[in-house]
C-alpha cells in the first residue's frame, strides 16, 4: 500500500499553499470566531470567494457541466485539507460545494441541477442548514416543521435552531415533515428555500462566549414551490443521509487539528515550569506525541474517505469514523492548550497576558460543542456499530 502523493499533486498542494499566502498574507492566523459574520470580514471572506471563483477552485471535483473542473476527488481533498490548515474562511460557500452540491447531483432533477449547481459553483449561494430543531437534535428524525401541500407549494410553519450564518445566508437547505402519519423517518421531505422569501425570521443566539454565529430560524406561512423538493416526497430522510456523510467526512478537522499542534508546540518553548521549558517536560512531551499519533492516524482515516468518493462510492461508516475521531482528537488538543497555559489558558483577547490573542480560551469553551454539532458521538458510534459491524439496533 502506497500512502504517497503524485508528483503531480504534491505540485498542485503547493501551488493551494502560495495562493493562500498570497491571498491571506503570511502570517495569517484565521479569523476571530466573534467577527467573522461583521461587515469588514464578511466583505474579505466574500473577496476571497471572488478569487476563488477565478480560479475555478470550488467546484474542483465536480462535472464541467455543473461549472466544475472534473479535476480528481484526490486534488478536492488536497484543496480542503490546506484550506482548513491555513484557516481560510470559506464558510460562506463550504457547505453548498461540499454537501448541497453534491446531494443534488445524486438526487436533483435536471431542472434543479440546472438552476441552483451554477450559483454555488459562481460563489453567489450562500447556504445555511435547516436541520436540527428545538425538540429535535440527535434524534433529528423527530422533527416537527411542517409542510402542507397547498395547490403548487408547500406551506412551512415551525421553527430551526443553531442555524450556523442564517442571517447571512441567501438559501437554506432544510429538512420538513410532510406525512405526520407515517413513522417518523418516513414522512419527512428535503428543500432548497430561499431566504428572502416572506414569513421567515431569523433570530440571533449568542453563545457562552458572546458569539453570534448561531441562529433561530421561525417559518411563518412560508411559501416554497413544489419544484424546490430535492429527491421523492417523504423520502427525504434518506437524501439527508448522504448529505451528511459529505458533512462527516472531510479531511479538514485533521488539518485543523495539526494547525493547533503546532500552535502548542510552539508556545510549549516559551512556557517554563520548575526551571525548564514545557516542551522539556517528558509527560507533556509524552502527551503531545499521543495526540499528534493518533491526529496522523485519523488523517489517513479520512485519506481513505477521499479515495471512496474518487472510486464513486458514498462513505457512510467511513464518514462517521471520519467524524468521530476528529472531533474527539480536536477536544483533546483543545483541552492541552488551556491546561498547559494554567491560569493563563482561561484569559481572553481583553487581557494583555493572553497568549495568542486568548484563542486558547475560547476554542476550549467552543470544542465542548464538536462532539454534539453535526452528529453526536454517541450517535456516529451507533452508525458505526450497525452500519459498520453489523450489530443490531438496541
Amino acid at each position: 500500500m502506497d500512502f504517497r502523493f503524485t508528483r503531480e499533486q504534491e505540485a498542485f498542494r503547493l501551488e493551494v499553499r502560495e495562493f493562500f499566502k498570497s491571498a491571506l498574507g503570511e502570517g495569517w492566523g484565521g479569523i476571530d470566531p466573534d467577527s467573522y459574520f461583521q461587515d469588514d470580514n464578511w466583505r474579505l471572506i466574500r473577496g476571497l470567494t471572488e478569487k476563488l471563483v477565478e480560479k475555478n477552485w470550488l467546484t474542483l471535483a465536480w462535472p464541467e457541466e455543473y461549472g466544475g473542473q472534473g479535476r480528481p476527488h484526490m486534488e478536492q481533498m488536497i484543496y480542503n485539507e490546506e484550506t482548513a490548515y491555513f484557516r481560510a474562511p470559506v464558510r460562506d460557500t463550504s457547505m453548498g460545494t461540499h454537501m448541497v452540491g453534491p446531494t443534488i447531483m445524486l438526487y436533483g432533477t435536471d431542472e434543479q441541477k440546472a438552476e441552483y449547481l451554477p450559483e454555488i459553483a459562481d460563489g453567489t449561494a450562500v447556504y445555511c442548514q435547516g436541520f436540527s430543531e428545538p425538540e429535535s437534535g440527535s434524534d433529528l428524525a423527530s422533527l416537527q416543521l411542517r409542510a402542507v401541500e397547498d395547490g403548487d407549494d408547500f406551506i412551512l410553519n415551525g421553527s430551526k435552531i443553531w442555524t450556523s450564518g442564517a442571517h447571512r445566508a441567501n438559501r437554506c437547505y432544510l429538512m420538513a415533515r410532510t406525512d405526520t402519519e407515517a413513522p417518523k423517518h418516513r414522512g419527512i421531505s428535503v428543500f432548497v428555500l430561499d431566504m428572502a422569501t416572506p414569513g421567515i425570521e431569523v433570530r440571533p443566539i449568542i453563545n457562552m462566549f458572546g458569539v453570534h454565529y448561531f441562529n433561530q430560524v421561525f417559518f411563518e406561512n412560508v411559501r416554497v414551490p413544489k419544484q424546490s423538493m430535492i429527491g421523492e416526497m417523504n423520502r427525504g430522510w434518506y437524501v439527508a443521509a448522504t448529505t451528511l456523510d459529505f458533512e462527516r467526512s472531510g479531511v479538514q478537522r485533521f488539518a485543523a487539528n495539526r494547525r493547533d499542534l503546532e500552535e502548542i508546540v510552539e508556545l510549549s518553548r516559551e512556557i517554563k515550569s520548575n526551571g525548564r521549558t514545557l516542551n522539556e517536560d517528558p509527560k507533556f512531551r509524552a502527551r503531545l506525541a499521543e495526540l499528534w499519533t493518533a491526529n496522523e492516524s485519523g488523517r489517513l482515516m479520512a485519506y481513505n474517505v477521499g479515495w471512496m468518493q474518487s472510486q464513486g462510492l458514498v462513505p457512510n461508516k467511513e464518514a462517521s469514523v471520519s467524524k468521530l475521531t476528529g472531533s474527539e482528537i480536536a477536544q483533546r488538543i483543545k483541552h492541552l492548550g488551556v491546561k498547559m497555559l494554567g491560569m493563563h489558558g482561561i484569559l481572553d483577547k481583553d487581557s494583555k497576558h493572553a497568549y495568542l490573542n486568548g484563542k486558547l480560551a475560547w476554542e476550549w469553551m467552543d470544542s465542548y460543542s464538536l462532539t454534539i454539532r453535526g452528529g453526536t458521538s454517541e450517535i456516529q458510534r451507533n452508525i458505526i456499530a450497525t452500519r459498520g459491524l453489523g450489530l443490531p439496533r438496541g
